[in-house]
């Protein structure tokens, strides 16, 4: 799923990913990050956030860096709100902030002239 995710193969990832759920396979932070991070690279921001929401219905914990690729993966989609909404969650959420996530954010805010 790493080599999906840097290779921006969302759709492979995203096979792994699910492919692994039935077949009981520990899926992991980093399992998920990885595929959030693919459909960032391929603007899939939907894929992101379906993915992202799998986190948590599977009790997988999210961190700064899931955050901060599916918020990327909104502003990168011109998803701005969605965006926002996320940065507003993962603050609400006490995960640490970073500086993609901010980036992130400002950026969204600029393209739509916020």
């Amino acid at each position: 799923i790493c080599a999906c995710g840097v290779g921006g193969e969302w759709e492979r990832a995203l096979q792994f990913l699910l492919g692994a759920v039935p077949r009981k396979v520990d899926l992991n932070t980093v399992s998920f990050n990885a595929a959030i991070g693919a459909c960032e690279k391929s603007c899939e921001w939907e894929k992101a956030l379906r993915i992202f929401s799998l986190m948590a219905q599977k009790q997988v914990e999210s961190n700064t860096i899931s955050f901060s690729a599916v918020i990327s993966a909104c502003e990168k989609c011109g998803e701005w709100e969605k965006a926002l909404q996320l940065f507003s969650t993962q603050t609400a959420c006490q995960v640490e902030l970073d500086t993609i996530s901010f980036n992130a954010a400002i950026s969204a805010c600029e393209k739509e002239e916020i």
